[in-house]
């Protein structure tokens, strides 16, 4: 609404006024921002009492036309699938900074959490059990309104342990309280400050290389798309791995599975 103030209009808007609002903004942003901001200017007229211009035919049709000329596929981020990341974890030893950077390439692949998530955890929400660790996540992108939910890890059937992991760094940075991840300096120190949802990203992007890996189609998200891939290629079902990614619906949750299905009984198989 701030983007559409700064274009000097004002509510509520004509179907006419919109499309025109939708066609200067049509090469410059992504179709996707151009979609929020079209949602943004729907909900405004429904908050406000006003006819709803964005369900007109001309607003509709200005926006597929859009779709059409400008729309791409969505950039997404390479999934880090559990092979590739028992190659990255391969690497890494006992520095300061590799205990951390395992912890949070474990918890971060094993709950699928955001790369702001990671961050933003604190030592008092995990509560480690008798089968493994609960994380309580206290607020997420689609959960707005705080509710929260647990998410279960288990213990690791490999040695390559999340449980076992986030243990370790706790005990090396003698945490019993605030942040979870926090920034450690080229001299091993390890501060008081939590790390920021970038780090989580430079973190899988250097680990990544240091795998011999492209890090160039990777981020913080590649942990969250690796276990729903990674999770679908292993059989579990849609009902289990939203369970842990949160995701509402399938539909919602097949943007993370990244073509899982594709070679698998491909019809091509059957013929030659």
């Amino acid at each position: 609404m701030a983007h559409y103030a700064s274009t000097q209009r004002s509510l509520p808007a004509t179907p006419e006024g919109i499309a025109e609002y939708l066609v200067e903004m049509a090469g410059k942003y992504a179709v996707a921002t151009i979609q929020r901001r079209l949602i943004a200017m729907s909900k405004a007229h429904k908050a406000l009492g006003y006819d709803d211009p964005a369900k007109s035919e001309l607003v509709r049709a200005t926006m597929r036309g859009i779709r059409r000329s400008y729309g791409v596929k969505q950039r997404q981020a390479t999934a880090l699938l559990r092979d590739d990341l028992f190659a990255v974890l391969s690497k890494l030893s006992n520095r300061p900074k590799d205990i951390r950077d395992r912890a949070l390439l474990l918890l971060g692949f094993t709950t699928a959490m955001r790369r702001s998530e990671l961050a933003n955890l604190d030592f008092d929400d995990l509560e480690f059990v008798t089968k493994g660790l609960l994380v309580h996540l206290r607020q997420s992108k689609t959960d707005q309104e705080g509710q929260g939910r647990m998410i279960a890890v288990p213990f690791g059937r490999t040695r390559h342990c999340a449980v076992q992991a986030i243990q370790a760094w706790i005990s090396l940075a003698d945490i019993c309280e605030g942040a979870l991840f926090r920034g450690i300096d080229k001299h091993g120190n390890i501060s008081n400050q939590r790390i920021s949802g970038e780090a989580v990203s430079t973190v899988v992007k250097s680990r990544i290389a240091e795998a011999g890996y492209d890090p160039a189609h990777y981020s913080g998200h590649s942990l969250r798309a690796g276990f729903a891939t990674s999770a679908a290629q292993a059989g579990a079902s849609s009902y289990k791995i939203r369970q842990t990614t949160g995701h509402k619906s399938e539909t919602s949750l097949n943007r993370y599975i990244r073509d899982t299905d594709l070679f698998n009984d491909a019809a091509i198989t059957r013929v030659l």
